[in-house]
């Protein structure tokens, strides 16, 4: 179907929180939290990698708290910070071709950092400037 060399492959990026079961489809797993998820275990996440780099400072994690209205904020700043992060590339080249789950212990599915880097990753390289918007 793909025309040409230079397509690239399929990234298929999913976002999944620490505390529901692990499956086949989710692929690589990787865990994008700074600390453990609480109450789970090591061998039931089934995890590929942790990437505790690549989620949001600590500073920016608390200032944030989860609060909804500090979301659009917090996700400009969260952008900022993936700027230049070789994380970033890594866990594009991770899902070329392959299905890769961010793993996340966040309560709100729509509000937190998993959603954020989801759409850092699913943007093309060269929009890479936009990032830094807003």
């Amino acid at each position: 179907m793909r025309r040409g060399s230079t397509a690239e492959p399929e990234m298929v990026i999913r976002i999944k929180r620490a505390y529901e079961p692990a499956a086949a489809a989710d692929g690589i797993r990787v865990l994008i939290d700074r600390l453990w998820p609480r109450g789970v275990k090591k061998v039931d996440a089934k995890l590929t990698n942790w990437m505790k780099d690549i989620a949001p400072s600590p500073k920016l994690r608390v200032w944030f708290g989860h609060k909804p209205e500090r979301f659009k904020e917090f996700a400009g700043r969260y952008k900022k910070e993936l700027t230049g992060n070789p994380r970033v590339a890594e866990l594009r080249s991770l899902a070329r071709g392959r299905t890769v789950t961010l793993v996340y212990a966040a309560r709100d599915s729509e509000v937190n950092h998993a959603v954020v880097l989801q759409s850092v990753l699913r943007r093309r390289r060269s929009s890479s400037r936009s990032a830094a918007r807003d």
